[in-house]
């Protein structure tokens, strides 16, 4: 019907007369909010939630900086080995009565010049703490080892201005050969140690002890993966070199190469007998051998990765 204002559709009349302004509500809402946020700091965008989601799977892959529990080093002769050497211990344990000859008059010294904590105990409290051990009358206590990242290595190259030396170990079970390592690659200019964090021998107190002090001086890392962190060191421009007896290249071919013995390298070192591991051997870019005079097949781990290193420092020192 003509003039109905209820059809669908019409316009109802306020009988309101109109405001004379805005009262600046306008002004205010052509405002500037300043400048965009980035996609990923925007919590609703799929790059924010892309971007979380990787800082959280780099988290996950990234090993654990501690080792497992406090170890006891049991004994005389090897508590004051141990304090000679410089192994980080934190206190040093004594059982009442116990008979004070040279060696413990030798432990306290130590102690003592280091700041060390010194507690008498019983002797039943010390069999406890050191789990039956033979202890002596005489124990001391060292933390779980701080393992570095593996990137850390590469990092501490760059800050020295030099090209990456670092020795990668596939599943080194005996600590002592890994104490050896972490000596050799001290004294030779390498800038640290890569072990995995499982089935591998890891930085006990035999370790400390072996390296002769060194793994205070060198990082020592983790890494969950050894052939996923060696394709990172390839991708970041290392060239790995794996020690085998049946490899495609001598010791002496490499130092030979100024640039491959100069250039960024990662040293790979097999396991005691197996050597290195199918999966590790296929990712080197080169597998290496040491020449030898008679018909032995090889050397020890810790003797392999010990010449290789002093190799490679001359061929870098010339």
């Amino acid at each position: 019907m003509s003039g109905n204002s209820q059809r669908k559709g019409s316009i109802r009349k306020s009988a309101k007369k109109p405001t004379a302004g805005s009262g600046g509500r306008v002004k205010r809402g052509l405002e500037g909010r300043g400048p965009t946020p980035k996609a990923k700091d925007r919590p609703y965008h799929q790059a924010h939630k892309a971007d979380q989601a990787a800082r959280k799977k780099a988290a996950a892959a990234k090993p654990r900086r501690k080792g497992g529990d406090s170890e006891w080093i049991a004994g005389r002769n090897p508590v004051v080995e141990a304090l000679r050497e410089g192994v980080p211990i934190t206190s040093v344990y004594v059982a009442e009565g116990a008979d004070r000859d040279s060696r413990l008059r030798e432990a306290f010294k130590l102690a003592n010049d280091k700041g060390l904590s010194l507690l008498e105990v019983s002797k039943n409290e010390l069999d406890k703490m050191t789990s039956g051990a033979v202890h002596q009358g005489l124990a001391a206590r060292i933390p779980p080892y701080d393992y570095a990242h593996p990137d850390d290595l590469l990092e501490l190259a760059k800050r020295n201005a030099e090209k990456p030396l670092i020795v990668v170990l596939d599943s080194i079970t005996d600590p002592r050969n890994l104490g050896a390592i972490v000596r050799s690659a001290s004294g030779f200019g390498a800038h640290g140690v890569v072990i995995p964090e499982r089935r591998a021998a890891g930085m006990t107190a035999s370790a400390w002890k072996t390296s002769a002090g060194a793994a205070a001086r060198i990082p020592v890392a983790q890494t969950v993966n050894l052939v996923r962190q060696l394709k990172a060191y390839q991708e970041a421009g290392c060239m790995v070199l794996g020690l085998a007896a049946d490899g495609d290249l001598s010791l002496t071919d490499v130092v030979a190469d100024a640039d491959l013995a100069r250039g960024p390298l990662v040293v790979v070192v097999g396991a005691e007998g197996g050597g290195l591991s199918r999966l590790v051997s296929e990712t080197c870019d080169h597998l290496v051998s040491i020449p030898m005079a008679s018909s032995l097949e090889s050397l020890n781990a810790g003797v392999a990765a010990s010449v290789t290193l002093f190799a490679l420092a001359e061929a870098r020192a010339r």
